[in-house]
């Protein structure tokens, strides 16, 4: 599609499509509501979204987990969903992306009245990478979320001690736990991956060992599975244990290092992931594509747990 036909269709358009909860208590409360077309500020640009994943951290919005937390704070509305992938239709000042560039990124935290479950979006560039052209938007929509999560872990992590390398990933074959067991080994770290049986060839594809049962003793554990105490307890002493709930880390014990990642956006990094999932070193799980207006149906889908690959909706 040619610039001036990006142009033209942007301003044809006084409003968009958005997901949103007014009185979040599940998939039922989801609604589909009008919302005004805004002009991108200095340093942003507006995406008209091609894709964007469903993740369960967007299932504990709709369910009000976060609103009873006293993290989101919107009178009106709460946007859902946190990473897209789509094509820029319009630039503010300052910004060097050209209208029609292939996008992905993260939108991070709780409280906001939008997101990425939209037909379009206004964003940082910054914070966005560009799609290679070997990787579609579909794919490249399941990325930003999960996989800086799992770079960010891994920095947490830092180098691999030549004396205590040995890593248990819990969750391995998830969305999060793919990324850590993957990427923790250009760190230097010896990884094991814990997951279910049926797993194994896909951690095993990672490049790490496989178990499906782990005894204590790991020099470190990434804790892809939310396991908190349990997962605590399979560090050894003076270990390091890496979560994935921040606010809700397991209380330091037997001197070991507690920490949770807290995931935020990262141009260059996600730039980074997205190349190398288009080379086919690191793996895009797509589950299904659906329209946005199924957005409730996924998440009745994902809550049942057991996927292996992310819904994806299509505005």
């Amino acid at each position: 599609m040619s610039t001036s036909t990006f142009r033209a269709a942007t301003f044809r358009a006084a409003t968009f499509r958005a997901a949103v909860v007014r009185s979040p208590s599940g998939p039922d409360s989801i609604e589909i509501i009008d919302v005004p077309v805004v002009q991108p500020g200095p340093g942003e640009v507006r995406v008209e979204i091609a894709a964007a994943a469903v993740n369960p951290v967007d299932l504990g919005v709709a369910s009000g987990l976060f609103h009873a937390m006293g993290l989101v704070d919107q009178p009106e509305h709460t946007g859902l969903g946190w990473d897209f992938s789509g094509t820029v239709v319009a630039t503010g000042p300052g910004v060097d992306l050209a209208v029609g560039t292939r996008v992905a990124g993260l939108v991070a935290g709780f409280d906001r009245d939008f997101g990425t479950y939209a037909e379009q979006l206004v964003v940082s560039a910054a914070d966005l990478a560009v799609v290679p052209d070997g990787l579609d938007l579909t794919a490249a929509s399941t990325v930003p979320l999960n996989g800086l999560a799992g770079a960010q872990i891994v920095d947490l992590l830092g180098d691999a001690p030549a004396d205590g390398n040995r890593l248990l990933v819990t969750g391995a074959a998830g969305a999060v736990g793919g990324y850590v067991a993957r990427l923790s080994q250009d760190r230097g770290w010896q990884v094991t991956g814990l997951a279910r049986a049926e797993d194994e060839r896909f951690v095993r594809g990672l490049g790490a060992d496989f178990t499906t049962h782990a005894e204590p003793g790991w020099d470190a554990v990434a804790d892809g599975a939310a396991l908190q105490d349990g997962g605590l307890a399979l560090v050894r002493d003076g270990g390091a244990f890496v979560g994935v709930r921040p606010n809700a880390e397991p209380a330091p014990e037997r001197g070991i290092t507690v920490v949770a990642v807290v995931t935020h956006p990262d141009g260059p990094r996600l730039g980074d992931l997205l190349a190398r999932t288009a080379s086919g070193e690191l793996p895009a799980r797509v589950h299904a594509v659906v329209p946005l207006d199924q957005v409730a149906d996924a998440h009745r889908a994902v809550a049942k747990g057991g996927l292996r690959g992310r819904y994806v909706l299509e505005p």
